[in-house]
């Protein structure tokens, strides 16, 4: 889905709707938190014998937490460990627990972002979470990284990271579907040992007050976009953020910008569209390595990819920290 305006607390537009809205959704915003509040208070998390990482949001829509997870999983293997992400697989048919092949395996067997993360390193998918862990465990696996999680309460967490958007942390500050919470931060931040502000903004008082170590971070591009004229296309979280990266980049020149729903699936009818578009701007193609994951075979050599990774302030201190957390369950 698009995240409707009135979820963002910048959004002019959100103050002339917030009475009506506040009105007709209230009670199911409650209603929402309410249900988060029983599940973990109703599960006893299930340990699958080796660390667990959550790398999660508390907010629907993109916050960098996939980029997160590939960094940590990197560091993680750089130290020796063999350390894979695990993600539900939204999207994808597959219901896991499996592997995923970044040769042949598609986005619509896997969803988008974990055949994303296969194209760097091990990933892994599974509706079943427990099932997941444990069928990594018996192959081999050293240390799981969940990819989302920070509201499910299935596994025992080792480590739980929440990554938040510095630009507009919380939204208007409300729980779904009043707002873009999926639960209320205080709540959300309890369960948190360390926090990942994205991008340029002020630490929220929510997390100064939790008392947890905040890190700063930031998607940077990876390699070197060729100058040109480009038409950006983009089906995530917050569309905008990709397409002013693409407008920081040294000689590239965004004559176009196409938002499409988180996780869009691309029909012909759309990449006809963006080609005809980019055809009369005289322009390339561009757009995210999700969003890439999802198209055609065909299609993918028409389009070219902007890659970002993230990037820390002192990674050195966060991956001491993240160490330091394991210590006891390696």
């Amino acid at each position: 889905m698009r995240e409707p305006h009135f979820w963002r607390a910048l959004d002019p537009r959100s103050r002339a709707s917030a009475p009506l809205v506040r009105r007709l959704l209230t009670p199911l915003s409650w209603l929402y938190a309410a249900a988060g509040r029983r599940r973990f208070k109703g599960t006893i998390p299930h340990d699958p014998g080796l660390p667990v990482i959550c790398v999660g949001n508390l907010t629907l829509g993109g916050a960098g937490k996939t980029p997160v997870s590939a960094w940590v999983r990197s560091r993680l293997t750089a130290e020796g460990f063999r350390a894979a992400t695990l993600s539900r697989g939204y999207g994808g048919r597959l219901e896991g627990p499996i592997r995923v092949d970044p040769v042949s395996h598609s986005a619509r067997e896997t969803g988008d972002e974990p055949l994303m993360l296969a194209k760097s390193g091990e990933s892994w998918i599974a509706r079943d979470r427990i099932a997941g862990a444990s069928a990594m465990a018996q192959a081999g696996v050293r240390i799981v990284i969940m990819d989302d999680g920070h509201q499910n309460p299935t596994l025992l967490k080792t480590l739980s990271i929440v990554v938040i958007d510095a630009t507009e942390p919380f939204g208007n500050g409300h729980v779904f579907p009043k707002g873009p919470m999926r639960e209320p931060a205080a709540q959300g931040l309890k369960r948190a040992d360390l926090v990942i502000m994205m991008g340029d903004g002020q630490t929220p008082e929510a997390v100064r007050a939790a008392g947890v170590p905040v890190f700063r971070g930031r998607l940077t591009p990876s390699g070197s976009t060729p100058a040109g004229r480009y038409v950006a296309f983009a089906g995530i979280g917050r569309p905008e953020r990709f397409f002013d990266a693409l407008r920081g980049f040294k000689g590239v020149e965004l004559v176009e910008t196409v938002p499409f729903d988180d996780h869009h699936p691309y029909r012909p009818t759309d990449l006809s569209y963006l080609m005809t578009l980019a055809s009369e701007r005289d322009a390339r193609l561009i757009t995210t390595e999700k969003d890439h994951v999802r198209l055609s075979p065909g299609v993918r050599e028409k389009v070219l990819t902007a890659k970002v990774h993230a990037e820390f302030e002192d990674q050195d201190a966060l991956a001491a920290l993240i160490l330091a957390k394991l210590e006891s369950r390696l």
